[in-house]
Order: C-alpha cells, then structure tokens, then sequence
C-alpha cells in the first residue's frame, strides 16, 4: 500500500502530519509525534504583535528619553501570555529540528505586511524545512475593502518570498469574497502551497459582567466538508501543494481530502484530544480502508473527486444548495 505523497517539495511517507499547536511546544510530545508516525511537525505560530512588541521595546530602550513610543508601546497589552517570545521561538526551533528527523515547518502568524516578516529568514536560518504563513485577519475596519484586504495578503507573500529559500504555504480563512480566484492570484505569486482553512476562535458576551469572552472549541469532521468543497474548487487550478486542516479525525476523512486533492492533512484537534498515538491508529485504518477498496496508491485517488472530475460539477455549488433545501423536512 502505496501511501506517500509530495507536500511543498516534499516527499513524505504519508500525509498525516501534526499541525500547529500546543502540542510541538514539549519536546518529549514532540519526539512522541515522530515515533508515532507524524510525517511532519508544523510548530504553533509566532505572532505579528510578539514580533513588533519586540522591537518597539528595542526602540525604546534606545531612545529612552524620545516620549512618542509611549502610545505605541501601550498597544500591546500586559499578560498577553506567549508561550516564546521571538529569540525563544527560534531557539526552540533549534531544539526541535535536532530533535527529530522529519520535516519541521515553522509559522508566521500576521496580518499586515513589515518588518515582522524578515523573521522568516530567521527560521530558515534556525533550520525550519519550510514556513507556513498564517494571514489571520478579522476584517472590522469599514474603511478597508475586500480587495485591500487581499492585496495586502498578496504583499506580505511577496515580501517572505523574496527573503527565504525555503518553500512557502499560506494557511487562509475561507471568508474571501471570491476565494478560487484569489488562491489563483497568490499561485501567480509564487506560493509554494496553502493551507485550508484556518479556524478562528469564537467570541461570547458574558452579560452580568459586560465583558467580551473568547471561546475555542476543538473541532469534530463535523467541519471538514467546508474544507472538501475549498480543495476540490482550487485543485484543478493550481498545481501547488494543497493541505487540508481543521476538522480532519478518522482515515476516512484523510480518503475524502485526498480526493478532493490534497496532498497533506493536518491533524491538531484529534491529537489534543486522544494523544500522539492517534496518528498511528489512523495511519493503520487508512492503509485497511484502501486494501478494502482496493485502492493501490493515494496518488491514484488524489483528485478524483474534485470540480473537474465528477459528472456533476454542481454538487459542490448551487443547485445542490437548492436541492437540500428543497427536500429538507423536519
């Protein structure tokens, strides 16, 4: 049983690989993720604000007595509670990568373009394998348009891609206003893969003390269709890398990505909740499913089931909106 697959140039046994999280933080999970099985360790993000944080202090240690940082350096509030500052993340990136011997992608978290993203070069440097940049934009600016929301992404690809040698993802939100189009436009760029999608954290009012509450739930494959329908949209249209994260569990929904037509799955909420040995568990109900069915490969499978393949490209669209609810009943 032929499991293997190429993500960002790449070529790995399989395409289970731990996604960013808590979990790469710890260097004895970290060496249990290897010897489970993980085709590759993506490490949790370093933010944007941490990174700027950083050098407005560095501005005002050198210009101490210069009263127009103080507005900038109250921006970023007390306590945010980072688990590694910038010069920890890079040292920790260090330990890692002598830590195991598989592919270890570092993480960008931002966005806005500057001077935040030559830390890209910095984890190339500290020996990541590649870098996954993680745009994260919650849009409440009226002023700020879709499309300068866009071009600002487009931007920072080309401001990391033209400090790096390493290769590139970008792990998106699916809340673009024409999404296959714009993944088109950051291919033409030059990306070397993305990542579908990035889950954002919910929010709650808690009303007897008038506060604003943050709320993350782990996710189930109750959320993986969104991500199938995004994948089999954008694989006919570029030949890059393509990794499915969020909502991905089981073997079987390792079999639907693929077939949408992605190369990689990235696993983070399975592995919070039931531990590294779960991707070996999975890895083994994969290769049971494809004997089954008698699939010899998954290159064979990869995109079998995307919008140019299937009789019925509108499954994915409309007219089975329509459908469902049409013949919806309580």
């Amino acid at each position: 049983m032929d499991l293997r697959t190429t993500y960002l140039g790449m070529t790995l046994p399989h395409p289970i690989m731990a996604g960013a999280s808590p979990l790469s933080d710890d260097m004895d999970t970290v060496r249990q993720l290897e010897d489970a099985g993980s085709a590759a360790i993506v490490l949790r993000s370093l933010f944007e604000e941490q990174i700027v944080s950083e050098q407005v202090t560095e501005m005002l240690y050198r210009d101490a007595n210069n009263e127009s940082f103080a507005e900038a350096a109250s921006y970023f509030p007390d306590g945010m509670g980072f688990v590694f500052g910038p010069d920890e993340y890079l040292n920790h990136l260090r330990r890692v990568k002598e830590a195991v011997r598989i592919p270890v992608i570092a993480s960008l978290n931002g966005s806005t373009p500057g001077g935040w993203l030559s830390y890209g070069r910095l984890m190339e440097q500290g020996g990541a394998d590649a870098l996954e940049l993680n745009v994260f934009h919650i849009p409440l600016d009226p002023r700020k348009s879709s499309a300068e929301i866009e071009r600002e992404t487009v931007v920072m690809v080309r401001e990391i891609k033209s400090s790096v040698g390493i290769p590139v993802a970008v792990k998106l939100s699916p809340f673009y206003t024409s999404f296959v189009h714009f993944a088109v436009e950051l291919d033409r760029e030059g990306v070397d893969g993305l990542v579908l999608f990035n889950r954002f954290y919910n929010v709650d009012i808690d009303v007897q003390e008038l506060e604003v509450t943050r709320v993350l739930d782990l996710s189930t494959s109750a959320e993986l269709p969104l991500r199938l329908r995004a994948i089999a949209a954008v694989a006919p249209q570029i030949k890059k890398s393509l990794a499915v994260t969020g909502g991905v569990h089981t073997a079987l929904d390792i079999v639907k990505s693929t077939m949408a037509g992605a190369h990689a799955t990235q696993m983070v909420s399975a592995l919070l909740k039931n531990g590294p040995g779960h991707l070996t568990a999975v890895r083994t109900d994969l290769e049971a499913w494809m004997e089954e069915n008698e699939w010899p490969s998954l290159v064979e499978m990869r995109g079998n089931m995307s919008v140019d393949r299937i009789p019925n490209p509108q499954a994915y669209a409309r007219a089975n909106y329509m459908r469902m609810l049409q013949n919806w009943r309580a």
